[in-house]
């Protein structure tokens, strides 16, 4: 399967049934793309309710396995809900309370791990031997790129003539399937991702030119802990998008206190991170419009009461 602007729009109309057309907030010549009002509060519904709304029906009742974080976590569990699924998610015993109390209440059985010294891959895939159930993977399956492209095809329709893009990067699947749309429908585009400097992987596999994996970070961009970037994300990141800027923690919580100021709105640590690349001028975005997908929401108020 290729991931293209075909199967981005096809994936646009099979999730209808779960993902929310969230709105667009603007300031000046930025224009916020508020995933963070998406339905579970992250764009991941839209990648995970492409995979699982496809998986065939005889495959439903051996349910599905995913691991993540938390956004990933909780969007696998609604969609396997909607189509009748048992859910089993493997998550960081460390994962924000706002994440992971929301995962179990949707019915889906969570394993935990230690994410410095286990491997969640490994773990997911026992318990498929075990029950048979069908992998949605966090961000390295077309069928996930295809579903997170959508946040930025309605971003487009909806601010057709912008003239740059900015998406957070953690494995990849956001910022792939909106450079691959951005680029077919808006020729001429600037795509950048935006990753906190101490989870910079993809900026160092950007710039050598090869994948590059680093140890478990330490962010509070919790979504974006990702070690190194997928195998079918960084060619495509490589081919579309312009450069990979890196924010500091500082920044971030920076970016954080902005939007809440300025749009009213509660944005988690990675949802702020392509605010703080525009804010603090890491991406060259000039006079024209710029578009900044806030990728969720999802963060604990003990948290927000730091900043």
């Amino acid at each position: 399967m290729l991931v293209s602007e075909q199967s981005i729009r096809e994936a646009a109309v099979r999730i209808q049934p779960l993902a929310r057309r969230t709105p667009v907030m603007q300031i000046d010549n930025w224009f916020f793309k508020c995933e963070n009002l998406q339905r579970g509060g992250a764009f991941k519904i839209r990648g995970a309710s492409n995979l699982v709304l496809s998986i065939p029906q005889a495959d439903i009742a051996r349910g599905v396995v995913a691991f993540s974080s938390g956004n990933h976590a909780q969007a696998t569990a609604i969609a396997a809900k909607h189509v009748g699924a048992p859910a089993v998610i493997v998550m960081p015993e460390d994962a924000p309370k706002s994440k992971m109390e929301p995962t179990r209440a949707l019915g889906a059985r969570v394993v935990t791990y230690n994410r410095f010294t286990d491997d969640r891959e490994a773990i997911a895939a026992a318990v498929m031997a075990e029950t048979g159930g069908t992998l949605v993977p966090p961000f390295d399956h077309p069928m996930i790129i295809s579903g997170q492209g959508t946040a930025a095809l309605e971003l487009l329709e909806d601010v057709p003539d912008l003239d740059t893009l900015v998406a957070c990067v953690g494995g990849g699947g956001l910022l792939s399937g909106s450079a691959t749309i951005a680029t077919a429908v808006r020729p001429g585009i600037k795509v950048y991702g935006a990753e906190p400097e101490l989870a910079s992987d993809t900026y160092q596999s950007f710039v050598k030119g090869e994948h590059v994996t680093i140890p478990p970070p330490d962010t509070i961009a919790d979504g974006l802990r990702s070690p190194s970037p997928g195998k079918l994300t960084f060619p495509i990141i490589q081919k579309l998008v312009e450069a990979i800027a890196l924010v500091t923690e500082d920044e971030i919580r920076a970016a954080m206190r902005f939007v809440m100021d300025k749009l009213k709105i509660v944005v988690e640590p990675s949802g702020a991170v392509s605010v703080a690349a525009v804010l603090f001028g890491k991406v060259p975005v000039g006079t024209g419009k710029v578009g900044l997908i806030i990728s969720g929401g999802n963060t604990d108020l003990e948290f927000l009461k730091t900043l």
